[in-house]
Order: structure tokens, then C-alpha cells, then sequence
């Protein structure tokens, strides 16, 4: 694809007016979303993080990450698997061989594979077993966000001996189940279910080299990519809340009876609210863009990266994370209390952006991010690295 004739600010506008047009309906009915992936596909965005070597369009992370905040504004749960199959592409540049990135992305290009997740490291009731010319996976993943319906799968497994090994293989591998039983009250659309495995074979060449977050700084810096998305979620989330609230504050919303002005755009309590939401949006925004900058910066210094290069990387990934998960529930909050009663009908589908909200930002702990930031702070201590930090 040539980078230089692709509009990637149109072809997001466009994406994001498609998936705007019924995110309230689908949010509402859940299931697997296959008509929207296919729109991903179309859109050309699949391949923004695909170095241009292999086809794909290079692009910075600063750039991939704005247009996952931009989708999650209208639609976090698409803007989910859209992130995540970029998580998928750097997994494989952080801990792929040269032969496996070439082959892998550049198929991915050529053949316009989405991929989906089984890796979740958090989990470890899958197993490996060595077995001539591979290993052999059994047991369960969950939280496997975009698996049903993926053409690649990148699948993590324990050794008995506690090593991690990431594979990459495809969906229909015989052994592999998905199920459809994600059933959560937001993010209703991401596929994150379990995913089984019944004696899954992996040759080697299948598997990643030097997976997990203690190999060497660089590849620790998976975390940091990871985190930095889920920024960009919760952060496209909230900027989504704060239009709903101010488009239906200024349409729809009636002055208060005692306010003594003809508009709720007038009402003084209403400034004020707005005004606190900004500056908690804006303030964000201003982070999230800070770490990925930091975040770019340290991607492409490959192997050269120190560990404190990459601690520096990870507290500004946490500076963002933290008000990016709480600007994503104030404001999915607030925006009740601006719009006012009218704003609960059920239509409107308002509330999804709290639900979908308080869903995603249990992916991992707060109060942790605020130790390992409170550690830095007062200790000048960097967060250890691990597959969430």
C-alpha cells in the first residue's frame, strides 16, 4: 500500500461515520460485530503499525494510537480489536525473528489478516508440552479479545518448568475452540471470550523468540504498547462522553426552572461543569500524547534501549493510564448529570460509554499503577517490568 496516496485522516473519519451510524443498536445486542471487522478491513487501517518493508503503511505510534482514541469515541469495542491486532503486529516485530516478521507481517498485508488474541498473561491454564519439532497446547485462555473471527491467533502457554512461549498459528488450527461467551455489561462487542485448547500442535518455527517482560529492556516494551492502548481506549471513551453530554446539553436539554436563563447553554452550574470536564479531558489528552511520543522515541532505539530508557517509558504510561481510567468513568458519570433526566432514555444508548467505561478499566488494578507511580515519585524507583507495567 502506498503511504503516501493513503489519507489516513479520511479513511478514519469515514471508519469512525460507519461504525457511529449503529453503535448504539450494537451495543445494545452484543454478538460478534463481523460486518464492522469487515469495514476495519476496508478501511486500509489494519496495516498502519506494518513497517512499510513488508507492505504495511509505518506509521509512528502516536499516529496509530490517535486513531484508536478516535474509533473508541464512537465505538470502544471495534476500537478494541482494531488496537489489538496492532498489539499483535508488534508482538511479533518485539519478539519475532527476522524471518518470522517478514513472513508474518508481510502476509498479513498481502492477505488482509485480522488478528485475535489468546495470549493473556494473566492466565496460565494453558500448558505446552515439548514434542519433536514443536510444542503441544492444552487447556484454556481467557479474555481473548477478538479470537472468534480471526484469521492469526497469538497464543501463550506455560512449560512445566514455567518457561512462556508465544505462538503464532492460525484460528482453524485443529484443537482450537472459541466460545462465544462473553457476556459482560460493556465492551459487548469484542469477542473476549474463552478460548480452548485440545492438543494444539506448534511447530517451532511457529513460536516467538524471547517472549515475556524480563528478556531485554526492548521487548519489556510490549507492556508499555499495551498499556499505552488501553490509554487511548479509555481516553477515546471519555472525549466520546464529553461530546454526547455537550451535543445533547446544547439540542435537547431545557433551561432549569430556577435558573433564571432562557438556555441550559447559559445555565452558570452548567459552565462550571463543563469547564472541570475539559480540564480533566484535556489534561488526558496532553498525557497520553506525552507517553506516546516517550513511547515512539523508545521503539525506535530496537535492542539500544536501556532499562532506564524504558522505565521512563513506562511512568509516563502510567501518568496517562491513571487519568485516562478516571477521566473514562467521570465523565461516562457526569454526563447524566449535565444532559439531565431526559438523557437516561433507553434510545440513546448514553450510558454505554459508562459501561463500557467501568468494563475495560478493571482490566488491570488501579491502585497498582498508583504504587508503582508513587514508588517513582517518592523513591525514584522505575516500575518493574511486567506484562501490565
Amino acid at each position: 500500500m502506498n503511504s503516501t496516496t493513503f489519507n489516513i485522516e479520511e479513511r478514519t473519519a469515514l471508519l469512525c461515520a460507519q461504525l457511529a451510524a449503529t453503535a448504539v443498536e450494537r451495543d445494545k445486542a452484543g454478538g460478534h460485530a463481523a460486518a464492522e471487522r469487515e469495514l476495519i478491513h476496508d478501511s486500509g487501517l489494519l496495516t498502519l503499525a506494518i513497517p512499510q518493508q513488508y507492505g504495511g503503511l509505518g506509521q509512528d505510534w502516536r499516529t496509530v494510537l490517535r486513531v484508536v482514541r478516535r474509533v473508541a469515541a464512537v465505538d470502544s469495542s471495534l476500537a478494541h480489536l482494531f488496537a489489538f491486532q496492532h498489539l499483535q503486529v508488534a508482538s511479533i516485530i518485539f519478539f519475532g525473528s527476522a524471518k518470522q516478521q517478514e513472513e508474518l507481517l508481510t502476509r498479513t498485508v498481502q492477505e488482509r489478516w485480522f488478528w485475535g488474541n489468546a495470549l493473556n498473561p494473566a492466565d496460565n491454564r494453558s500448558r505446552a508440552v515439548e514434542r519433536d519439532g514443536g510444542i503441544v497446547v492444552s487447556g484454556l485462555k481467557s479474555f481473548c479479545s477478538g479470537a472468534r473471527g480471526a484469521d492469526r491467533l497469538l497464543v501463550s502457554a506455560h512449560t512445566e518448568t514455567g518457561k512462556f512461549l508465544v505462538g503464532a498459528i492460525p484460528a482453524d488450527r485443529a484443537g482450537v475452540e472459541i466460545d462465544t461467551d462473553w457476556d459482560a455489561i460493556g465492551q459487548r462487542q469484542t469477542d473476549s471470550g474463552t478460548v480452548r485448547f485440545k492438543d494444539v500442535f506448534i511447530a517451532q518455527d511457529e513460536l516467538l523468540l524471547e517472549p515475556g517482560p524480563n528478556s531485554t529492556p526492548y521487548a519489556s516494551l510490549r507492556a508499555g504498547l499495551a498499556q499505552s492502548i488501553l490509554v487511548n481506549i479509555y481516553l477515546g471513551l471519555a472525549h466520546g462522553a464529553f461530546e454526547a453530554a455537550r451535543d445533547y446539553t446544547l439540542t435537547r436539554r431545557r433551561p432549569w426552572v430556577n435558573s433564571d436563563v432562557d438556555s441550559a447553554a447559559h445555565d452558570p452550574y452548567l459552565l462550571q461543569r463543563f469547564a472541570e470536564l475539559w480540564l480533566q479531558l484535556r489534561t488526558a489528552t496532553v498525557f497520553a500524547d506525552t507517553a506516546a511520543d516517550q513511547l515512539d522515541v523508545a521503539w525506535k532505539k530496537g535492542g539500544a534501549l536501556t532499562a532506564e530508557e524504558r522505565g521512563a517509558v513506562a511512568v509516563a504510561v502510567v501518568e496517562a493510564k491513571v487519568l485516562a481510567h478516571r477521566a473514562s468513568l467521570d465523565i461516562g458519570t457526569q454526563l447524566f448529570d449535565v444532559a439531565g433526566a431526559g438523557a437516561t432514555h433507553a434510545a440513546l444508548g448514553l450510558d454505554r460509554f459508562w459501561r463500557n467505561a467501568r468494563t475495560h478499566t478493571l482490566h488491570d488494578p488501579l491502585d497498582y499503577k498508583l504504587r508503582d507511580l508513587g514508588n517513582w515519585a517518592l523513591n525514584g524507583i522505575y516500575p518493574t517490568p511486567t506484562s501490565y507495567s
